[in-house]
């Protein structure tokens, strides 16, 4: 969703990210955090730059937030300066709130004191690298746990006229499909169903053999 205005705390690498982003789109940010020299670089970029303590209450709430339409909370691995600042935005009336987690745990504390919105980046992170591991003709991708996935897949173009027991997928790859999809979601997979062009596959696999599709 688009807001008007934006609060940023915390300009380490993923706060960074998320305020350029924001400043490149020409939305109202205000940025804070407590290295005066990072401040001082942003000064010239953003409609506020504020040096300060962020796990001090009342410091935040002489930011004057109340206004402000969305804060993104930033600091993964500091715990009290995220309570401190998810609780002062929410008390102040920012409509949504996100906060980024170094863990379940932590995301799971900032959800209960008033976060809108968690985002985990390491996690993401992985996820845009799996993608980049595996060929034009992977489709979708659902991370199970942190070995197992499920991958939905274009045939290649020597599996199109054959069966999936022609091709024992298992047995080459170590991959087990689970569906098939022309269009519809099937039930149960026939092992004699010709491959064609308009097939994808469902597969289920362990991450390291996401390798094994790269083109």
């Amino acid at each position: 969703m688009r807001y008007n205005s934006y609060a940023v705390f915390g300009l380490g690498k993923f706060g960074q990210a998320v305020a350029d982003k924001l400043i490149e789109s020409d939305a109202d940010v205000m940025v804070v955090d407590n290295d005066e020299e990072i401040i001082e670089d942003y000064s010239s970029r953003v409609s506020v730059a504020a040096a300060t303590d962020l796990t001090d209450a009342d410091n935040i709430k002489a930011l004057g937030i109340s206004n402000v339409d969305c804060a993104i909370v930033c600091m993964g691995m500091n715990l009290e300066a995220s309570i401190m600042c998810v609780m002062v935005a929410k008390e102040s009336g920012v409509k949504h709130v996100v906060a980024k987690a170094g863990s379940a745990r932590m995301g799971s504390v900032l959800e209960k004191i008033g976060a809108d919105e968690i985002v985990y980046p390491e996690e993401e992170s992985g996820f845009r690298t799996a993608r980049r591991l595996v060929s034009s003709g992977f489709l979708e991708f659902y991370e199970l746990d942190d070995d197992i996935c499920i991958v939905e897949l274009q045939p290649r173009k020597e599996w199109i006229g054959k069966s999936l027991k022609q091709l024992d997928l298992r047995k080459k790859y170590g991959v087990n499909v689970i569906s098939l999809n022309q269009g519809k979601i099937k039930g149960s997979v026939d092992p004699d169903e010709i491959i064609t062009e308009t097939t994808t596959l469902l597969v289920m696999m362990n991450k390291k053999t996401l390798s094994k599709f790269q083109n």
